[in-house]
């Protein structure tokens, strides 16, 4: 039997990352371990099911990755490209070919190493630096924009979690 660890933040400090942005760090290690283990054999065939009209295990799936992978985007102090738009507009559209829980889960799983890659690039001496969020530049920090990508992420885990325990116990 595998002993079971401990949450992701009480297992000590993530190597290589600030002080500071350690919390932020242990949040998506945290989703990304739920998430994977929650994912593990559900059915491709309902992840773009809605139960009760609420958002599709694929939606949560593509919008975490495309969450995380925006705020880090303005956390740099870039604007979005064309691509990662683009990306925005097909959140929750199933993709014209099928899909499986592993193309919606690798790209996750990649994005949250890449975000790990940058917390541990990122300096702490302008975590309180201003960085304008969307066309409009609306204002934020560097740290604000990282823990919002730690939160956001926290948050569609959990209703990705609620929506897929429904969903199982609708087909058993």
């Amino acid at each position: 039997m595998t002993e079971k660890k401990p949450e992701v933040w009480l297992r000590g400090p993530v190597d290589n990352i600030p002080a500071l942005l350690q919390p932020v760090a242990h949040a998506l290690l945290q989703a990304r371990e739920e998430i994977n283990l929650l994912m593990e054999d559900f059915p491709a065939a309902l992840l773009w099911e809605k139960p009760g009209g609420v958002a599709s295990p694929g939606f949560h799936l593509q919008h975490i990755r495309g969450v995380i992978e925006r705020l880090l985007t303005y956390a740099g102090g870039e604007m979005l490209n064309a691509e990662q738009l683009s990306d925005l507009k097909k959140e929750g559209q199933p993709p014209s070919t099928f899909c499986t829980v592993s193309d919606l889960l690798t790209p996750l799983n990649q994005q949250v190493d890449k975000a790990i890659a940058q917390l541990s690039n990122t300096d702490e001496n302008i975590l309180t630096a201003f960085r304008g969020v969307g066309r409009a530049q609306l204002p934020s920090t560097v740290l604000g924009l990282l823990v919002h990508a730690a939160e956001h992420t926290q948050r569609h885990t959990g209703q990705l979690l609620v929506t897929v325990k429904w969903l199982k116990s609708e087909r058993a």
